[in-house]
């Protein structure tokens, strides 16, 4: 009796929910019909949006359903074929937002400031919602997406603090105290674009290496910088032959050249060579021999290694030649006042630098209490008396001291001043000079400079009437590049 009203409360259900019931009693056809009924049988509109209905044999042999052996072959499943041999390597983005668990572990104080920081903010009580929270609402996800991870990365590490502080291995000092390292990476070429032909080839066949046989690339900085500065200034000035005051035509060109080579690792040596050149006409109409002279002429080559000895100060050891190009003459006469290796100078120093950067100003002060210097005036037709030698000699040997300032100040984004001091005794005579160049910045390529260049040596034949002070100043406009 009760299991008659059983099969009559189950065949009521059976009707309420859809599914057919059928009096079967052959195995073979039971087996058939459970495989009908759960082929009909459907999942509700909500569960079908996350599984679906598979049929499998369970180790009876009977027929069921069975989603989550599914979906492990479909997503679980897939993991242990990436541990495969065969799959090659997959390449995974760094994430730099978390780079603190990816250093040796470090006590930062950030972690334990987050935990003890006590927002004492307090919004008033609001009576009314307002109508528009934001008048043009926005993501905002994207710009803090570093704060956000910190935050989670400094959670991880107060715990580790806590539970095993001693894996702490440095401080944020520590790592703050670093000096930074650069690499200096060339800028990629842009390609051209790929003809049309050669999309229809067919790609050639790369060889993968094994996950056994990794390749490790090593990138080495390179300490080796270069920079370069090259301008082409000119002036004119004309007035007519009938001008009532008098006066003459001038004109005027000047080419300078300066190329710097520097090694520098950022932690002991610093390696830099320089490179001057200088070279100026002016017409003269008053000079009935040539058309043009030399009013300037210089070149200079200066080198210099220093080893850091404390912060900004530097061992120093430099070299400095300097001479000129051509030989230059008095006016309207054939005597030759200067050559080439007449006069050159040549000077050896050894003492301390001084050095200093930031964003507009690049200061070098050599200060050297041990200097070797040696003019040679090796052209017979010039007067060696004039630069402080004796009558019939080539060379002049002193020893003495030497300073040596370069200094560079961006004064604002068009205006630039390079200065350079020199003095050197032998504590029987004085050599000193003052070098400055303005360069008033029009564009890039277009500049006007003002050049000053003071000098003072009571070591050289002095002119009659004259002191030995000597200074020298032009103004031009023309071409200024910089690399």
């Amino acid at each position: 009796m009760k299991i008659h009203c059983l099969v009559i409360v189950l065949s009521f259900i059976f009707c309420f929910l859809g599914v057919e019931v059928t009096a079967i009693n052959n195995p073979s056809e039971i087996a058939d019909y459970q495989v009908q009924q759960a082929v009909k049988q459907e999942l509700s509109p909500f569960m079908q949006k996350y599984f679906f209905l598979r049929l499998n044999r369970d180790e009876h042999g009977r027929v069921r359903l069975d989603t989550v052996s599914y979906l492990y072959n479909q997503y679980i499943g897939q993991l242990d074929y990436l541990n495969h041999d065969s799959v090659p390597p997959r390449y995974i983005k760094s994430d730099p937002n978390f780079y603190k668990l990816f250093i040796p572990i470090t006590y930062y104080r950030s972690a334990m400031g987050e935990y003890s920081n006590v927002d004492w903010h307090f919004d008033g009580i609001k009576t009314m919602k307002d109508p528009t929270p934001e008048i043009l609402p926005f993501d905002t996800l994207q710009f803090t997406s570093f704060k956000r991870a910190d935050e989670a990365v400094n959670k991880s590490l107060l715990a580790l603090y806590v539970d095993h502080p001693e894996y702490v291995e440095k401080y944020e000092d520590q790592i703050m105290g670093y000096t930074v390292q650069y690499d200096y990476v060339t800028a990629e070429k842009e390609t051209l674009k790929t003809p049309i032909i050669k999309l229809f080839q067919p790609e050639p066949i790369e060889e993968r290496s094994r996950p056994e046989d990794p390749v490790l690339l090593v990138r080495k900085p390179n300490w080796w910088t270069s920079e370069g500065n090259g301008a082409i200034q000119l002036s004119q000035n004309y007035i007519s032959e009938n001008w009532h005051k008098g006066g003459e035509s001038t004109n005027s060109l000047l080419g300078e050249l300066k190329l710097l080579l520097k090694y520098d690792d950022k932690k002991k040596v610093q390696f830099e060579n320089i490179f001057e050149g200088k070279v100026g006409f002016n017409t003269i109409s008053s000079d009935s021999i040539r058309k043009y002279r030399i009013n300037t002429d210089l070149l200079r080559l200066t080198s210099k290694l220093g080893i850091r000895a404390a912060s900004n100060w530097y061992y120093t050891i430099s070299a400095e030649f300097e001479t000129q190009f051509f030989n230059n003459y008095k006016k309207n006469s054939t005597d030759k006042i200067s050559a080439f290796l007449a006069p050159a100078n040549l000077s050896i120093n050894l003492g301390m630098d001084y050095k200093y950067k930031n964003k507009k100003v690049d200061l070098s002060a050599i200060m050297s209490p041990g200097s070797y210097n040696m003019k040679y005036v090796g052209n017979k037709d010039v007067d060696e008396t004039q630069f402080g030698l004796k009558k019939g000699d080539k060379f002049l040997h002193d020893i003495g001291s030497k300073v040596d300032i370069r200094f560079s100040w961006n004064i604002i984004s068009t205006i630039r001043l390079d200065s350079r001091i020199y003095y050197f005794t032998n504590y029987e005579r004085v050599e000193a000079e003052w070098e400055n160049t303005i360069d008033f910045v029009l564009n890039r390529y277009l500049s006007t400079r003002l050049f000053v260049h003071a000098r003072f040596d009571d070591g050289a034949k002095r002119v009659e009437g004259k002191s030995y002070f000597q200074l020298k100043e032009l103004l031009s406009f023309g071409l200024n590049y910089r690399w």
